[in-house]
């Protein structure tokens, strides 16, 4: 169990950590200009604008939660970048900022297909939040995490965690080496990394349509065993029905065309076993967090997401539930929400 030294030492890391990112975030604002480009939609809240004070009280929140799970012992924290790789992709960043700046102020949608676009779906080759290439070059993939970070201010590593709890409840007092759990847009391998990091022994799969998103989760999870990755679009799972004991999927709804989330949604229950576990983890919707609303409203605006203003408004119980997923257990840390479903 941990104690106050260990305490002491979390507070102090994650204090650092949010100082670097937020330095980040407010050096690329300044660089860029005002957070409305020119051109973009008149943009008025329906709801009020969450102050300095409710931001910093929801960042302290996601730490304390985060904390209280490492305390209990349902999960360990995986370790941050060194220095050296800190202040390498520090400089990429920042070298980056004016490329972005540039596709946000002129709205520049459309990514550069690498290889054969046509094995890509079309809603695919876009630049999501204006990320340099979409998801479809190495530059991209590396830079990828340190600027999820920084647009978070340092929390979404810990954001991301609390999707452990779960994991944590269905394989208590299982076999981990029995079991498969796969990461559906798994991206870099973050959290598929913080999953080995506390079940080393558990065969995991990471599936993902970028090949260099993919080679980047390689690098990631390479001191782990029982890895393996398909490149694979989440619509048509490389699994048989029931294959799958636990499916977790990151970050990955809001970013999916209205017609093509309950295909998803489909997919994934198909390849579950029966009373198998799939872990959602995603921007919260509108309602959930009344005071940060705004920021959901005003999201898709500043950034590119084509798709967010109708995930905000789905309703993922009646979804999922359509399709065999009873929901089991739900938490929110700052703009994530994490829910937990049963397959029947």
């Amino acid at each position: 169990m941990a104690g106050m030294l260990d305490q002491m030492g979390y507070a102090l890391g994650q204090g650092a950590r949010v100082a670097w990112f937020a330095g980040h975030f407010i050096g690329a604002r300044r660089m860029g200009g005002p957070a409305r480009p020119e051109g973009a939609p008149d943009f008025a809240p329906s709801a009020p604008w969450p102050d300095r004070a409710t931001m910093l009280k929801e960042i302290r929140a996601v730490f304390e939660g985060d904390w209280a799970n490492i305390k209990a012992g349902r999960y360990r924290a995986a370790g941050g970048l060194s220095l050296a790789n800190a202040l390498r992709l520090s400089r990429k960043f920042f070298a980056d900022v004016p490329g972005f700046e540039t596709r946000r102020k002129e709205r520049v949608a459309d990514a550069v297909p690498a290889g054969d676009a046509a094995r890509y779906p079309r809603y695919y080759l876009q630049n999501f939040h204006f990320q340099k290439d979409g998801w479809l070059s190495a530059e991209s993939a590396e830079l990828y995490d340190f600027q999820v970070e920084t647009l978070f201010a340092g929390t979404a590593d810990a954001m991301r965690r609390r999707a452990l709890v779960p994991i944590t409840d269905a394989l208590a007092g299982r076999d981990q080496r029995k079991l498969h759990l796969i990461d559906i847009a798994c991206g870099t391998g973050r959290f598929l990394a913080q999953v080995k990091h506390n079940w080393p022994r558990l065969p995991v799969t990471g599936i993902d349509l970028s090949p260099a998103y993919l080679d980047e989760a390689r690098r990631t999870l390479a001191d782990f065993s029982a890895t393996d990755f398909a490149e694979a679009n989440a619509e048509s799972l490389p699994f048989p029905d029931g294959s799958v004991d636990i499916a977790t999927c990151v970050y990955l709804f809001h970013e999916l065309p209205p017609k093509i989330r309950p295909v998803v949604a489909t997919e994934i229950a198909r390849v579950l076993k029966p009373g198998g576990l799939f872990v959602l983890a995603d921007s919260i919707q509108t309602g959930d967090a009344p005071v940060l609303d705004a920021l959901l409203e005003a999201f898709p605006l500043t950034f590119h997401e084509p798709y967010y203003s109708t995930y905000a408004k789905t309703d993922l119980t009646a979804m999922f539930g359509s399709v065999g997923l009873t929901p089991v257990a739900s938490d929110r840390a700052f703009l994530t929400k994490i829910i937990a479903f049963r397959k029947s």
